[in-house]
């Protein structure tokens, strides 16, 4: 199956300014008791988001206008990080996550968010202007073709993809769809072996 091409990422961005997000801070292990990518994002970082009582916390900034729609997450460093969970990037995508900006990425994180549809990527340059662009409650546009950011005032900013994520960007394949890319190749090796057998 291949999804439609996306060359562009447009939407308000908000910023959790942490290094060392764990997957335990994205989706609690209480609330991975469904196989289902849907209703996960009302976990969403759950422990930070919500009191004990289930009250929201007025000071969380996806708890916030704008932000409560944001579609672009701008952290710190290491985002992802812990222990392995298909649940994360299906929380972050049911809640409308489709990019994360960060640092870095947890290995076992970027490879999920590679097969759910995330983009990550990493800001070569601009740090500070796409920081305030969210603080603001900006809406940016990633250009993923151009690997630019660009924010409202016309600054346009580099970034570069997490390894693994330049080819599923801009053209999403799930795992059989790539593999079928090789489709020819397979059947000609294959000729082979029945040749010499």
């Amino acid at each position: 199956m291949m999804a439609e091409p996306v060359d562009r990422i447009t939407g308000l961005a908000a910023r959790l300014a942490r290094d060392n997000i764990d997957t335990d801070q994205i989706i609690p292990a209480r609330y991975m008791t469904t196989i289902s990518r849907f209703g996960l994002g009302e976990h969403l970082f759950r422990n930070w988001r919500y009191q004990p009582d289930g009250t929201p916390r007025a000071d969380f900034v996806l708890n916030r206008a704008p932000w409560r729609k944001a579609a672009i997450l701008l952290a710190g460093d290491n985002f992802g990080c812990g222990s392995s969970r298909e649940h994360a990037p299906w929380a972050l995508a049911d809640f409308g996550i489709r990019c994360v900006i960060a640092g870095s990425f947890g290995d076992i994180f970027r490879e999920n968010c590679r097969r759910n549809g995330i983009t990550l990527i990493t800001l070569t340059s601009g740090h500070g202007a796409v920081a305030a662009a969210c603080e603001r409650g900006e809406t940016l546009a990633i250009d993923l073709a151009a690997q630019v950011v660009r924010t409202p005032d016309g600054g346009e900013h580099a970034f570069a993809f997490a390894p693994g994520h330049e080819d599923y960007a801009t053209r999403p394949l799930d795992e059989i769809a790539r593999t079928l890319q090789f489709e020819a190749a397979i059947a000609a090796y294959e000729r082979r072996l029945e040749e010499t057998a």
